[in-house]
């Protein structure tokens, strides 16, 4: 290798670690103004989004009789310390019921209840589509599809950092 070869190589990294930074400083701005501005959608049923996300996803047809407490957590990609007390707020409000896996009772089950359901079905989808066409203004189908797929990408090689951590190898893989 020569000298520019390797100062090539060096610009190169620098180059690539900068956009990474600044990529990953809009992500993070993209996170706030997500809950800022989609809370701020659904505050009128008494929702944040947060809840709007688990009301989301038990909403699903593939979990009609609900998750399990670990599953949920896992969908949302969020602790169960942090997803315990928003489910209990929910259950307080209604949104949710909360009741022993049938088949191991050490383990819990969330469920829409009724009226959960209508404030999901009813009052929020509508509020939650007219924000989803004003932060999505001026995307076409195919800019939306390829943004989800780099999405995907990066969800996937964070679920990997995420796992070789909690597997105690301090390098993630390259």
């Amino acid at each position: 290798m020569t000298k520019s070869d390797g100062q090539a190589r060096i610009m190169e990294s620098d180059a690539k670690i900068e956009l990474a930074n600044r990529l990953f400083f809009r992500l993070y701005q993209c996170a706030n103004m997500l809950h800022k501005t989609g809370s701020r959608a659904v505050e009128a049923e008494g929702l944040t989004t947060q809840q709007w996300a688990v009301l989301g996803a038990l909403s699903r047809d593939a979990v009609e009789g609900g998750m399990s407490v670990g599953d949920l957590a896992r969908y949302l990609m969020v602790s169960r310390q942090n997803l315990a007390g928003l489910i209990g707020r929910m259950e307080r409000d209604g949104h949710v019921a909360i009741a022993p896996d049938s088949r191991d009772r050490r383990s819990r089950v969330i469920t829409m209840t009724e009226a959960g359901r209508h404030v999901w079905r009813d009052l929020a989808q509508p509020k939650i589509r007219a924000y989803y066409a004003e932060a999505l203004a001026g995307f076409s189908i195919n800019d939306s599809a390829h943004m989800l797929h780099y999405l995907l990408k990066i969800i996937d090689n964070m679920r990997r950092v995420d796992n070789a951590a909690a597997d105690g190898d301090a390098d993630p893989p390259a």
